[in-house]
């Protein structure tokens, strides 16, 4: 009769890594899906809020960006420490490419947060405070809406590239255990 569930610090540090890299990556696109449906998506559009809608949509993103900058690192640094002892049960193919992936949502997360979010708040300023209210012609508006897809279209990239992590994360499976009665 053999039984190896595999307890030890190794299996214990695994499960923690494990958790660790799950909830960050959770964190992460949970926080892009409630942005993309409650958020961005007009949940936030009570009266008192229509000058300054843009103001907080834009707030929330920013905020966004930094959990998902602390979430990159998280996920990296766990993802790395898993590697040296899961690669060969896994096979490399699939934590290099969770690795790619996350390196590819900080890497488009960090444009939008140092080029398109600023460019954007410099059109809000430049079309009165409130992009809505100026004319459709507005050089500062055009051109805050033409940000305003791009932004949409890289955050979207971040939530599919995030949601590809989490498939791969599911392709993993639990611990190997043997056991034999």
């Amino acid at each position: 009769m053999t039984l190896n569930t595999g307890f030890g610090y190794y299996r214990h540090m695994n499960t923690f890594l494990r958790a660790l890299r799950l909830l960050s990556i959770v964190i992460w696109v949970g926080g892009l899906i409630f942005f993309a449906f409650v958020v961005g998506a007009g949940g936030v559009s009570c009266a008192s809020l229509d000058a300054r809608r843009g103001l907080v949509v834009g707030g929330t993103l920013r905020v966004l960006n930094e959990i998902g900058v602390v979430c990159y690192g998280v996920f990296f640094v766990a993802t790395a420490m898993c590697a040296r002892s899961r690669a060969k049960a896994l096979g490399p193919w699939l934590l290099t490419t969770q690795l790619v992936f996350v390196t590819l949502m900080l890497l488009a997360t960090v444009y939008v947060k140092t080029s398109i979010l600023p460019a954007m708040e410099r059109d809000r300023i430049a079309a009165g405070g409130d992009v809505d209210a100026a004319a459709a012609g507005n050089p500062a508006r055009v051109e805050f809406e033409r940000l305003h897809g791009l932004s949409e279209k890289v955050e979207g990239s971040v939530l599919f590239l995030g949601l590809g992590i989490v498939v791969l994360m599911a392709a993993e499976g639990g611990s190997p255990r043997r056991v034999e009665l």
